[in-house]
């Protein structure tokens, strides 16, 4: 009779002595597994050096607007006390006793007259030598100087001066002088430039020096035809415009 052979319930001990298999890593793992671990930084810290440089930056602009606004309260309160006003100059007479042109030279002698006013009530002026110039057609046609002089607030004060010229010119511009006489019926158009430098005076302070130039324009004259000397008609005409002339470095403005 044969035997029946019935299998273990239980697995064999070789089985059981197999190596496990090795389970799949969590998602999360799988993710984070090349990158670092986050580690918090400290924050970054300011230089000493930056933060001084600023704080001086903004004392410098705050001292800098502080001086404006001072400067610009005094100036204020010190218009409002004295009123400061330009002078002014005007031409009274002009006379032309001798004038010859030739092809490269002039020959002239004039005498002129000049009133400077002062308007200013607290305010007194000193003048420095001033330089008197005559131009015809761009032709200088006489020359000559006012000795300076101080000038009281509220005065008027009479300058006169020889001018006189017998310097060679330029050629062509002694040609379009001539041609310029044939249109006006020997009638010199001239125009009288006087420049000068001058100070205010304030009580007992003095300003710098300024230049200044005077330009007057509309004189007209006629040329002597024997020994009798002439004079400027309709002077009152003539508009004298007095101009700062502010220096710097090597040019000088206008203003």
């Amino acid at each position: 009779m044969n035997d029946k052979v019935h299998p273990s319930a239980k697995p064999l001990a070789a089985a059981d002595a197999g190596p496990k298999p090795s389970l799949p890593p969590p998602n999360s793992q799988l993710y984070n597994a090349g990158r670092p671990p986050y580690r918090p930084q400290p924050p970054p810290r300011r230089s000493r050096r930056r933060g001084c440089l600023r704080r001086c930056c903004l004392w410098t602009a705050l001292s800098i607007f502080a001086i404006a606004v001072l400067l610009a309260i005094a100036g204020g309160l010190f218009y409002l006390i004295y009123r400061p006003r330009r002078p002014s100059i005007s031409v009274d007479s002009l006379q032309l006793s001798a004038f010859n042109l030739t092809d490269t030279a002039v020959v002239s002698s004039f005498n002129l007259s000049l009133s400077a006013r002062n308007p200013n009530s607290r305010i007194s002026f000193i003048y420095d030598e001033i330089a008197v110039r005559l131009r015809s057609s761009g032709v200088d046609v006489a020359a000559g100087s006012i000795p300076g002089f101080t000038q009281a607030a509220k005065a008027t004060t009479t300058l006169r001066a020889a001018a006189a010229s017998s310097n060679n010119a330029d050629s062509t511009a002694v040609s379009q002088l001539k041609s310029k006489l044939k249109t006006t019926a020997n009638n010199l158009q001239l125009q009288i430039q006087l420049d000068t430098k001058i100070r205010a005076k304030i009580g007992r302070a003095r300003t710098k020096k300024l230049g200044i130039r005077v330009t007057c324009d509309g004189a007209n004259i006629a040329i002597p035809s024997g020994k009798t000397a002439t004079s400027a008609a309709a002077i009152s005409h003539v508009k004298c415009k007095l101009d700062p002339r502010v220096k710097i470095i090597r040019w000088v403005m206008t203003l």
